[in-house]
């Protein structure tokens, strides 16, 4: 099969795939790595958790921010990532791949942002060790865990993770697929959203520490129903969290049954939500909604 094909055969397989659901992921892990206190909440879609850098960095990490403590990393998992430069019509596309290549029952992506690359989303000792638990979530549940480089955060960059998508997805035509973008590579997770193919066809986009979109409530993904999750530090000066929290509220005004979530982490800052996010409470909350 080519590496990328917008032909009927790969379109078909998008479209049908997007109606499967996975399994819940197992648990790897998850006492070092649940979420800590509720301060608040609004039902399940909206909570503040108690983060505290005294806590969750500076106990977390043998170095802080630098190095997690050995027992938030298990390394074995490196036997199964492959560094890929992948030929396809839109270039060579240079990318990590951890876990099953072929009849992946998931597939998780983590797009990077400014300034970050493919290397990042496989670092497995820095944000705590938190992208380490996400390869070995992928790997122990026969899942695929993608970190790819791209050109931009525009048009080509979105033409480059499609390309890998569409690859992938000829590979896994039942797998969900779940994005995850850090940042400003969450400008890539709004365009995939818009797209007419891959749009339906996604199992979940996660934001984490990120921007907004209002195209997205005109979206093919929005139609479909994609889950989405909001993951912010209140104390982020790049993107401030008020802007995300009303258009987290806007979409559930326009739907209110839309399945969104919102996790504020009290005092976070930007780069909070990458390290504290509990990837597997929230992909099996993704994976668990109907489609």
């Amino acid at each position: 099969m080519r590496a990328f094909s917008l032909g009927c055969l790969i379109a078909g397989a998008l479209i049908a795939a997007g109606h499967a659901q996975a399994q819940a992921l197992k648990p790897f892990k998850d006492d070092l790595f649940a979420y800590p206190a509720i301060l608040s909440s609004e039902g399940d879609h909206y909570r503040v958790l108690d983060y505290r850098e005294a806590r969750d960095i500076d106990q977390r990490d043998e170095v802080p921010q630098k190095r997690a403590h050995r027992r938030f990393v298990s390394t074995g998992v490196r036997k199964v990532q492959r560094d890929i430069a992948l030929d396809t019509s839109v270039g060579t596309l240079r990318h990590f791949a951890v876990g099953q290549l072929d009849h992946a029952a998931v597939i998780t992506v983590y797009l990077h942002g400014q300034g970050g690359s493919r290397k990042q989303g496989v670092d497995d000792v820095t944000f705590g060790g938190n992208f380490n638990r996400i390869k070995n979530l992928m790997a122990a549940n026969r899942g695929l865990y993608l970190s790819p480089d791209f050109s931009d955060f525009s048009d080509r960059g979105a033409a480059e993770i499609k390309a890998l998508l569409h690859h992938y997805v000829g590979r896994s035509l039942n797998a969900p697929i779940i994005v995850a973008c850090g940042s400003m590579g969450g400008a890539l997770c709004w365009k995939l959203a818009r797209d007419p193919v891959i749009g339906p066809r996604l199992g979940g986009l996660l934001l984490l520490g990120s921007l907004t979109d209002e195209g997205f409530l005109a979206s093919t993904a929005f139609r479909a129903k994609v889950p989405v999750l909001f993951g912010h530090g209140s104390g982020d000066n790049v993107f401030p969290v008020a802007g995300q929290e009303r258009f987290f509220r806007s979409i559930l005004a326009k739907d209110p049954g839309y399945p969104a979530r919102f996790v504020r982490f009290e005092t976070g800052t930007h780069g909070t939500p990458i390290r504290m996010i509990d990837w597997r409470s929230e992909i099996n909350w993704m994976l668990a909604q109907p489609r």
